[in-house]
């Protein structure tokens, strides 16, 4: 991963990607660990923040539901983002 601007951007989501690409699985899986990511952070600090755990419930729904659909539809991409993202165990 490579840091822009304080924040970090994969080497596969170059800038006009992302502009194009917005509703992409990929897009989508890497917008939502972002969020995932910083709520996980936040929830180190603040234990007892029941809404913020919620949320964070929510978006790794949506991130399975999204990736389960990436894999049904295309294996290959979805193995690729996998190894990319390092989310999963191979």
């Amino acid at each position: 991963m490579k840091k822009k601007g304080g924040r970090k951007i994969l080497g596969f989501m170059v800038k006009e990607e992302k502009e194009e690409n917005r509703g992409s699985v990929e897009f989508q899986v890497f917008s939502f660990i972002n969020k995932i990511r910083r709520l996980a952070s936040h929830l180190e600090l603040h234990k007892k923040d029941f809404s913020s755990e919620r949320g964070l419930r929510i978006l790794l729904g949506k991130r399975r539901r999204l990736l389960a659909y990436l894999a049904k539809k295309n294996r290959v991409r979805y193995k690729k983002l996998i190894s990319q993202l390092n989310i999963r165990e191979q």
